[in-house]
């Protein structure tokens, strides 16, 4: 950000022009609970070079060169170099999506090319262009099939992203729209027979997350059958898309919403993401965002065009599907990049190494007296529990962090019955000795 001093006049000058009086009645519609109503903590004064030096010395205070065993919903896999080299060209590096077809015929095509590819990743027909990101892809799948279903109650199970759960209640809280919560069994997934005992003719659709927020996979060709018995539809939201490399698609789902952020997208604290949604042909018209097709001009040649893009912007407010107004088209291809580099068995095998480091990890726990909390089949994030407590010591992760390592989500936050609870997470970015090191830490 670059730093640009003003005087109290020309501020005052900026708010006039906007109608407002003051900086907080300019700020008014944030919670007051969430301002900051003191100055910044550092010294007055500064000259833009002394407050540059500072926030530089500040940045180098972050995680670099630590490893990280934190998911919960944001991923630490290895990003080739190719990828920022060729986001990085000029005709993909801008402000905005390029998307008119008489200058971005290479947009199009890259955004064409990742939706075909999470159509492969998912088994569903048509993909969109992606989406903000995966909190904002649920609860645009959800009131997706509320239109199709013109109903109003929507299930979600209580192992879908606590996060995407307050997005989806922000998003249809004003709408009258019902949300009832599912519990998890044992086995960390999903309960079938609530499932089953909360279906009725008002039920829109069924929602689950898989692998789900515990790591845990999700059996969706079962769930799938109770919601289409009951005339629901079947949303399946992924968040470790990864996963698919191995784990069957959900192709038994009506809707497939995701978050693409493994996929060459960098961790960063706030963002950005990628998300996407996919679906059945026959509901495409009622899908958000916008979607690229592929056609021939008339001279036959290929090309690649806006298709269907049923958002505020190109048809009447009421008959849009959705308010979205732009998509993440760079880090759209980011993903198709990374997609493209590994192909379908280097993905395979990426995702294998996930599989692999997680359950050496859960044999070093259960050797050194804890276990894996819930006995369905992980990926590459599990719940650990039994791991013993130290009244009065430094917090697990403070320690953990001492040694260049970034440790778990403590499940106590969304789950107070699970407090205490571990939610750790493998890639295929830390070495057997930062496995080893961070087990005897926590259990040892």
């Amino acid at each position: 950000m670059r730093y640009l001093p003003k005087s109290p006049s020309e501020r005052q000058e900026m708010l006039a022009s906007i109608g407002v009086a003051s900086v907080e009645e300019l700020f008014a519609g944030i919670p007051a609970s969430a301002r900051l109503k003191r100055p910044l903590a550092m010294d007055t004064g500064k000259s833009e070079v002394e407050v540059l030096r500072y926030f530089r010395e500040r940045a180098t205070e972050n995680a670099r060169e630590f490893t990280s065993f934190l998911g919960a919903g944001v991923y630490d896999h290895f990003r080739p170099a190719v990828v920022d080299a060729l986001i990085s060209r000029s005709e993909f590096f801008t402000a905005y999506t390029p998307y008119q077809p008489e200058i971005s015929q290479g947009t199009l095509q890259a955004i064409f090319e990742f939706q075909t590819l999470i159509c492969q990743l998912t088994g569903m027909d048509v993909s969109n262009a992606s989406l903000y990101d995966g909190s904002t892809a649920l609860p645009e799948a959800a009131m997706m099939a509320i239109r199709l279903t013109n109903r109003k109650r929507v299930l979600v199970a209580r192992s879908v992203h606590p996060e995407y759960r307050q997005v989806l209640a922000t998003y249809l809280q004003h709408q009258g729209i019902q949300i009832d919560e599912i519990g998890y069994t044992p086995s960390g997934q999903v309960d079938a027979k609530s499932i089953a005992a909360k279906l009725g003719s008002d039920v829109a659709t069924v929602i689950v997350q898989s692998p789900n927020f515990f790591g845990v996979v999700e059996e969706v060709a079962a769930i799938a059958p109770l919601a289409h018995d009951a005339g629901a539809l079947q949303v399946v939201m992924i968040a470790e898309p990864l996963s698919l490399g191995i784990v069957r698609p959900p192709a038994e789902a009506d809707i497939v919403a995701g978050e693409g952020q493994s996929f060459g997208v960098a961790p960063s604290y706030g963002g950005p993401f990628v998300g996407f949604i996919a679906t059945r042909e026959k509901f495409v018209r009622n899908m958000p965002g916008r979607l690229v097709g592929q056609t021939v001009d008339s001279s036959g040649e290929r090309g690649f065009c806006l298709t269907l893009a049923t958002r505020e912007q190109h048809i009447r407010r009421e008959k849009a599907t959705s308010n979205i107004c732009t998509n993440q088209a760079l880090c759209a291809l980011m993903a198709t990049i990374f997609l493209s580099l590994h192909g379908k068995q280097g993905l395979r095998d990426l995702a294998l190494q996930n599989l692999s480091k997680a359950g050496y990890a859960a044999e070093r726990f259960r050797k050194a007296g804890a276990r894996v909390r819930f006995t369905g089949p992980f990926f590459n994030e599990m719940v650990v529990t039994g791991l013993p407590s130290r009244p009065g010591a430094l917090n697990v992760n403070d320690r953990l962090a001492a040694q260049k390592i970034i440790g778990g989500f403590d499940l106590g936050r969304y789950y107070p019955e699970l407090a205490g609870d571990q939610l750790l997470c493998f890639t295929e970015t830390p070495t057997r000795e930062k496995i080893d090191q961070l087990v005897e830490t926590l259990a040892g």
